[in-house]
């Protein structure tokens, strides 16, 4: 049986930067799917009603759909600026 050979202390650096990153990041109160529909409870948007059309989990955004002026106009969003609609 082989000894594993160890980390570098650079690969350990990496490694525990990474861990630390992802802990920074906030955990979404809401899971959200495209097609979803959700209300905007933060911003110059605040309660406008829109459809998920983009979930970038690792950015913690969300893009929506909103309806302005009759026209669907996407915007880019926080997890934390909406909620699920209903």
């Amino acid at each position: 049986m082989q000894n594993p050979e160890p980390l570098s202390d650079e690969e350990a650096e990496k490694i525990i930067r990474q861990m630390e990153e992802r802990a920074l990041k906030p955990v979404p109160k809401y899971s959200f799917g495209k097609g979803d529909h959700v209300i905007v409870t933060d911003g110059p948007f605040a309660n406008f009603n829109g459809v998920v059309d983009m979930v970038s989990p690792e950015r913690g955004k969300i893009r929506v759909l909103v309806s302005i002026f009759g026209r669907s106009t996407p915007v880019e969003l926080e997890f934390g600026h909406v909620q699920k609609a209903g």
